[in-house]
């Protein structure tokens, strides 16, 4: 089973949707997600903010913050996941941003790469990446690990609720 087919049955089983917000990647997350049959049971949709200015304008990155840091950024990174969460009414949202080459942006080194998840009760987390690679390499590594990063939040989440309704043992 692929990662994406793995989180798509655990967001199933807990009744829960996703929504992507997507720069670097171009869309190659939400397609991975849709290649699962079934994936329409709990995958909303997805925003491709390939220029910056659309991460500000239709996912909510603070203008400030992306003036002065630029795209390429944790916080830009966590208000991406949790923007897209809000705009496509998902309980879970997910993100990419990064440098995948073949020049350098934001004064960031080609594979830079920040993946981030944004999930009910102020879930939130965000890993730097540092890939090497070709370009495809570098974009096809980002989706993988945005799969894991929220794979992992699903699994800890769901030991979370376990042990709550299990007395906390």
């Amino acid at each position: 089973m692929t990662v994406a087919a793995g989180v798509l049955e655990l967001l199933v089983g807990r009744g829960e949707t996703l929504a992507v917000a997507e720069s670097l990647t171009g869309g190659l997350v939400a397609a991975e997600l849709t290649s699962v049959p079934g994936a329409s049971k709990s995958f909303r949709g997805s925003v491709t903010a390939y220029a910056t200015p659309l991460k500000r304008d239709v996912l909510g990155v603070d203008g400030v913050l992306l003036a002065e840091r630029g795209a390429v950024d944790p916080e830009v990174a966590r208000q991406m996941a949790a923007g897209v969460r809000r705009v496509l009414g998902a309980d879970w949202g997910m993100a990419t941003t990064g440098v995948a080459g073949p020049e350098p942006q934001d004064g960031k080194a080609v594979g830079t790469v920040y993946v981030a998840v944004a999930g009910p009760d102020g879930v939130e987390n965000v890993a730097e990446l540092r890939l090497n690679g070709r370009r495809a390499d570098i974009r096809g590594e980002s989706v993988r690990r945005v799969l894991e990063l929220l794979s992992a939040e699903l699994g800890k989440n769901a030991r979370a609720q376990d042990t709550e309704q299990n007395g906390g043992n």
